[in-house]
Order: structure tokens, then C-alpha cells, then sequence
């Protein structure tokens, strides 16, 4: 694997075991097949980590006391990495012809133990690349599970068994729960702006947002953090109980499925306490779709989140040219 250091620059799923992993202690699973008849692709199978000849390493340094170290496996016809210990971001830049000025930050989900890098990292940037947008998926270090696959799929299966009953986390503990993950994005941020010339990105029009894992990853770094400061987020079926919102929070969009098992049936309080703020937001409650739906082409509305995502966007003058 090539990687570039960050530092030149700045110097400085519910069926076992489909992608299931435990965010905070809870089962976080993509609970689906992107279509019926890819069903049989749902076990794991290791791979070989694929090049990554653009990814930048942020500087964050080795995650401390690990031992694993990084894979890869293939479900569903998606690759996943696990046991991440050095963070990187991978640039994914519209045509300069297209561009916007607007950035986004990814970060995928898999309950800080794997990383679903192109159903909602790799996938989601090309994506909004296409539109015009510059999109950096951040490879965030993850909590380490056991080296083989036999082994993860056990860890996993352990900690799935009555995993769905425990209660969420208090917001107030994301910056000491999630210190080196807050690390990272932070320093995603840090790096896009050290870069905003060369990649055509307007400074104060970088946003971000995350799945699952990666939308608390998402909602920690706008709430626990001072510097990153992201100017829209989305958080894409990631937990929406209450958190207390600064005046000055970013737009944020929200989406989930009514059928979600992981949070659908909790409460969404956090919409709730954006608009007490008199903050933007903008809610989709799918009626269908699952935990996990990403880009995966399914029969359901939630597909839609993308699309719906791009024109909020662009309704709060993030893809306005840049001069």
C-alpha cells in the first residue's frame, strides 16, 4: 500500500454473521442483501487490502496498544476493513470544471470494529464526485478485534447475543469514548483546508457525513469538538436520541428506516432538540429499508436518501461555483 504522510503537508448485519459489529456496545448490522439475489454473497471472505495509492496518512499516529493488524473481507459484494490502525483519507475530486467548492468528509459505519468502505465510504464519494462535490472518505482507526476471521466472527457473535437491549451511551462521553476516532476526523478536517487550493474547496463550505458508527463519529465531531467545525452534516441511520445543540450547530440531514432494528424504534429526540435550537434540519423517516442501506440498490424509498441529501445541499448554497 502507498501512502502519503499527512504531515509533509501540515508538518505536524440481522443475521450473523452478515456485516454485523457492535457501536458503543450495541449491535450495529447491515441487515440486508443489496438485492434478493445476492443473498448468497452474505459470509465473510477475507481478502487481500486492495491498493490505496491516494490515500493520505493523517498523522494521528499508530492506535496505541494494538496488535492486529489491518484486513480486509468481502460481503455482499462490498469490502470491508477491519483492525485499522493508522487513519488515512482518500480523495475523491470532481472534475475541476464541476466543482463546487463544496467538500465532504465520509465516514463510514461498522460499529467501530469494521469499516464498510464502499457501500458507504468508497461508493458515496464517487458519488458525490459526480456531482460536483470533493469527497474524502475518512479510514478511521477502529477498536481491535481478534486477527482471524474465526475469531472476529466469534468476538462478534459474543457481542451480539442481547447486545440490542443496552442502552445508548451518554453524549457527554463521545470525547473520551471516541478520542482517537475524533483524532482522525479532526484531522480530515485540518488537512482539506491545509489543501483547500490545490483541491479547489472552499474552506468554509466542508461538511461531512456518516453512517451508522461513522454518523456518531459525525455528531461527536460537531458536538465534542471546537476545531473541525463542519458547515453541514448528515447523519445517515445513526442513533437521533437527545443531545444538547450549540446555537451555532451546522445544518444537519437526518435519514433512517421506520424498520431500522438497531435505532428505528427508539426515539428522535435530536430533531427535536435541532429545531429548539432553531437550527436547519431536515428529516427522512423511510418507511422501509433496514440498518445499512447505503448506496445498496434496494426496492425501497430509502434509496433516495442520496439524491434527497445532494438537493438539501444545494438548497443551503453549498453548490454554488467557485470564483
Amino acid at each position: 500500500m502507498m501512502l502519503l504522510s499527512a504531515g509533509d503537508a501540515l508538518r505536524r448485519p440481522f443475521r450473523f454473521p452478515a456485516a454485523c459489529a457492535l457501536a458503543f456496545g450495541i449491535a450495529a448490522c447491515a441487515l440486508a442483501a443489496p438485492v434478493p439475489g445476492q443473498a448468497q454473497d452474505d459470509r465473510m471472505t477475507p481478502i487481500a487490502a486492495p491498493a490505496q495509492p491516494d490515500a493520505i496518512e493523517l498523522g494521528t499516529g499508530a492506535l496505541p496498544g494494538a496488535t492486529a493488524k489491518e484486513s480486509w473481507h468481502r460481503q455482499y459484494g462490498s469490502r470491508f476493513a477491519r483492525n485499522v490502525t493508522v487513519a488515512t483519507l482518500t480523495p475523491f475530486l470532481p472534475d475541476p470544471a464541476k466543482a463546487s467548492g463544496a467538500a465532504v468528509v465520509v465516514a463510514p459505519g461498522g460499529g467501530f470494529r469494521t469499516l464498510s468502505m464502499d457501500n458507504e465510504g468508497y461508493d458515496v464519494a464517487r458519488a458525490l464526485a459526480a456531482r460536483g462535490v470533493a469527497a474524502f472518505v475518512l479510514k478511521y482507526r477502529l477498536r481491535q478485534t481478534p486477527a482471524d476471521m474465526a475469531g472476529f466472527e466469534r468476538s462478534m457473535q459474543e457481542m451480539f447475543s442481547g447486545a440490542a437491549r443496552t442502552p445508548l451511551p451518554a453524549p457527554t462521553s463521545a470525547a473520551t469514548d471516541l478520542a482517537p476516532q475524533l483524532a482522525d476526523s479532526t484531522a480530515a478536517f485540518r488537512l482539506i483546508r491545509a489543501r483547500a487550493s490545490q483541491w479547489h474547496v472552499d474552506p468554509d463550505r466542508i461538511g461531512m457525513i456518516g453512517f451508522s458508527a461513522g454518523a456518531m463519529l459525525t455528531m461527536a465531531t460537531t458536538l465534542s469538538t471546537t476545531e473541525a467545525k463542519p458547515a453541514f452534516i448528515g447523519n445517515i441511520y445513526g442513533p437521533l436520541g437527545s443531545m444538547t445543540v450549540p446555537q451555532d450547530a451546522p445544518p444537519m440531514f437526518a435519514a433512517i428506516a421506520a424498520d431500522d432494528p438497531l435505532f428505528g424504534n427508539r426515539d428522535f429526540k435530536l430533531i427535536d432538540d435541532w429545531r429548539a435550537a432553531r437550527r436547519p434540519v431536515e428529516f427522512h423517516l423511510y418507511e422501509k429499508g433496514g440498518h445499512g442501506f447505503g448506496m445498496y440498490p434496494k426496492a425501497t424509498t430509502s434509496t433516495g436518501w442520496f439524491d434527497a441529501f445532494v438537493r438539501w445541499i444545494d438548497m443551503h448554497g453549498m453548490l454554488k461555483k467557485i470564483r
